[in-house]
This record gives structure tokens, sequence and C-alpha cells, in this order.
């Protein structure tokens, strides 16, 4: 028995990316195109109307552009998740976008394989970010580093200062494993912080965290061997 098919929303305001988004996610035996929208406005009502897995959302529409409606998604149809497929990769609209609830971040350069691999990804609750995307949001995350931006020694949403380390890190683009390596812990120890970082920010995923660090200021310290555990 095939497994039920991805609902899709596409949404944007130029038809001719709409039917060809449409024609290429057609031949995609997973995906199921449940309705193609023109504005923010329609694509929450029709990924309400169908209860949409995935909304395919570009950002600057007239009416409700895709932020707009990515963050009504987020507490209208929480379970509808958010793939933002746009011309722009400036730190303001990743940012914006990913601060709005979107799970992933591709550029119209993608390719057909990346969109489908992208759904499916926000599907399993994972992030999906276009490589020019992921090094703006992680630029944006440096520009708080000691060098820039003095960083509140309390940190927010109950973080520990550990936390507030490791969350500087994952700022910085490390992995877990330079994460590890850089302050002396285990990865499974790491792996924890990481978790108790997402239930205290809210974040479902590392780019959200770095959106979340870089709105509050919070960087790598100089010396991150001399923290507290």
């Amino acid at each position: 028995m095939n497994p039920t098919p991805i609902s899709v929303i596409i949404a944007d305001d130029h038809r001719v990316v709409r039917e060809g988004l449409a024609t290429i996610l057609g031949a995609v035996e997973t995906v199921h195109v449940a309705g193609l929208a023109a504005d923010g406005a329609q694509a929450v009502d029709l990924a309400l109307a169908h209860d949409a897995d995935v909304v395919l959302m570009d950002l600057h529409m007239p009416g409700a552009d895709g932020v707009e409606a990515t963050r009504r998604l987020r507490t209208e149809s929480p379970a509808t998740a958010v793939v933002v497929l746009t011309t722009y990769t400036d730190d303001d609209s990743v940012l914006a976008a990913l601060e709005a609830g979107a799970t992933g971040y591709l550029t119209k350069n993608a390719s057909a394989a990346d969109i489908r691999r992208a759904i499916e990804a926000a599907v399993s609750g994972h992030a999906m970010l276009d490589p020019l995307a992921a090094d703006r949001l992680i630029h944006a995350g440096r520009r708080n580093d000691p060098g820039h931006r003095e960083q509140d020694a309390r940190l927010p949403d109950g973080l520990t200062e550990r936390e507030g380390h490791v969350l500087g890190l994952i700022a910085q683009g490390l992995s877990n494993a330079e994460i590890a390596s850089r302050l002396y812990l285990s990865r499974s120890t790491v792996k924890t912080h990481i978790n108790q970082i997402f239930t205290k920010t809210g974040s479902r995923d590392r780019p959200q965290a770095i959106v979340y660090a870089h709105r509050h200021g919070i960087h790598a310290p100089d010396d991150p061997h001399q923290a507290d555990s």
C-alpha cells in the first residue's frame, strides 16, 4: 500500500511560476498539489481548507506577503509546514521567514529534487536551507560576536551560561562535534544542551536557534573553555 501523498499548496504571485511548480511537483509520486495561491492570504485559506501538510511559499507577494502568511499559519494551522521558495537571500528576508516559522528556505535556483527533499524534510520536522540562505543566517549570527555587540549577562528564557555558550557556537555555524571540541564536552552532552536550548527558546531546529541568538545578541565567549559546566 502506497503512503498518503504529501498535500502541498503552492503560493506565488506569478502565474507562470505557480503553474510551473505544479507541473514539476505533479510528477512526484509522494506529493499531491492541493491548490495554487496568488498571495499569502489565499495560501492560508487554501492550507486550512485542504488541511495541507506543506505550503511552498514565495516571500514578496501583493497584499499578505509570505512572512505574514507564514506567521498566520503557525497560529491557525501549526501542523502545516512552510517551505519558502524565493529569489531573496539577504539577512533580513532569511531571518524574517525563519522567525515567522518557516521550516525550509530555498531560492528559485533550486532543482526539482531540492524542492522535493525540502518538502519531505519539512513534513518530518527537519529544516532544509539553500546554501546561500544558510551562509547569510550564519553571517547574521556572527554579527553578534564580542567585537560587535555586548551580551547581556542575564540570558533570556532560563538559559544557563553553558547553554548560552553552546547557542553562540551554533550561531557561528559549528557542528555538534566542533562544539564538543571547543568546549571540551562529549557529543552526547552537547546534544543534551542543544535539546534544552530548543525547548527553552521554542526553536524547532538549528536555523530557528540561530535566529533566536541573533535577535537576543547571544554569542560565544572569547574563552569558552573557562565557562562553568
